[in-house]
């Protein structure tokens, strides 16, 4: 009975006409594409771009980094545990200025005592001083007392013997008051030698140790460290450009430079060369060429890599000022205009007037206006190319 109750389950409904309906949609979709971009004629494109009117002078390029001529790696010249450091990196010192201290707990009683031994030295000068007068003043009385015929010859031989006697006794502590005052001099150094100071002014670069680090210079110990801090001074930065050989001849001393540093881009800095390393390298086949800043800004770090250019002749500060530029092929007349054609968002062109300015290398000057840097604008656009165009870009 409760069999005959229950309904029949038949076959679900099939899906197939949805996936019929997407498949159209898609096919829909593509015609209209299809349809949009038919006729679009494809363009080469190139960007306007920011160039720099010294490049007019250019005549070789070379690159290297920034390097202080004048670094040292600060150490102590004794061994021993760190016990105080007073900088760290960025910090700017000053010739003589402390920068360190290894301990010296077995240095100070020496000097201690060497100084006690001066102090020592000096009284006993002193005495010898004091008796050496008292033998020249009763050396004096006898033989006074000579003249008149109160005493003998033989006292007057014992008196200038005294006398003798006792400036011998002077010379003798003299001498060593001057041998424990060169002691003193050695314990002095020797504790001078725990104390790390600044050789030259400068900007500390790396610290290179803690408190509580064993500092040995002079050996190779394990876990052992030799030099405390590394420093620089800040006014000898140069460039440090590689030439290659075949172009040596091309540069000279104090031949007008642009540097470039790749870490501020927008700065365009004047210099020159300063010196020619008078070597190859033979692995490299190139010539060190020093460069020299005309104006250090203080952003200007170590290590920093840069770009040289040799000019021709010294550019301006105006020379070295961005100016709006772009591929001389991309000007074209239309309507007795100069003008390019910028390709809009959409894929439309726009024709924007032009002036044209200085040939920047391969590059030409444009007057400031309606483009910015960055936009795409074609390339050697042919002559059934105009305003409200739909193009696509070759890839």
């Amino acid at each position: 009975m409760l069999s005959s109750l229950k309904a029949a389950r038949g076959p679900a409904p099939r899906r197939r006409g949805q996936r019929w309906i997407w498949l159209g949609v898609g096919i829909a979709v593509a015609l209209a594409l299809v349809t949009w971009t038919r006729g679009a004629p494809e363009v080469q494109a190139t960007s306007v771009t920011s160039a720099y009117p010294s490049a007019r002078f250019a005549e070789l390029n070379a690159s290297g980094y920034v390097v202080a001529q004048r670094r040292a790696a600060v150490a102590s010249k004794a061994t021993g545990r760190l016990i105080e450091l007073r900088v760290r990196e960025g910090s700017v010192v000053k010739a003589g200025d402390l920068i360190g201290r290894i301990d010296a707990a077995d240095v100070v009683p020496v000097v201690m005592a060497a100084e006690a031994g001066v102090r020592q030295a000096d009284a006993s000068r002193r005495q010898a001083a004091v008796e050496l007068a008292n033998a020249r003043a009763d050396l004096e009385r006898t033989l006074g007392l000579k003249e008149q015929g109160f005493v003998s010859p033989q006292a007057v031989d014992a008196a200038q013997r005294r006398t003798d006697a006792a400036a011998a006794a002077l010379a003798a502590t003299e001498a060593a008051l001057a041998q424990t005052r060169a002691q003193l001099k050695v314990q002095q150094v020797g504790r001078d030698n725990t104390e790390i100071r600044a050789p030259f002014d400068g900007v500390v670069l790396n610290k290179n140790a803690n408190v509580g680090d064993l500092i040995t210079p002079l050996s190779s110990a394990t876990g052992a460290l030799g030099a405390v801090v590394t420093m620089a001074d800040m006014s000898t930065l140069e460039v440090e450009a590689d030439v290659s050989e075949a172009n040596v001849g091309r540069i000279r001393i104090d031949q007008p430079v642009e540097i470039a540093l790749d870490a501020l881009p927008d700065l365009r800095l004047a210099g020159s060369v300063a010196r020619i390393v008078p070597t190859v390298d033979r692995a490299k086949a190139t010539v060190m060429t020093k460069i020299r800043f005309e104006r250090l800004d203080p952003r200007i770090l170590p290590e920093m890599a840069a770009r040289v250019v040799f000019l021709s002749q010294p550019a301006t500060a105006a020379d070295r000022q961005p100016v709006l530029a772009l591929n001389p092929k991309a000007v074209v007349e239309r309507d007795g205009r100069r003008v390019v054609l910028r390709i809009a968002a959409d894929g439309r062109l726009q024709a924007v007037p032009v002036t044209p300015g200085r040939t920047l290398g391969d590059m030409l000057e444009i007057a400031p206006g309606a483009l910015k840097a960055g936009e795409r604008v074609v390339l050697a656009p042919a002559a059934t190319l105009s305003d409200g165009t739909r193009v696509t870009v070759a890839k």
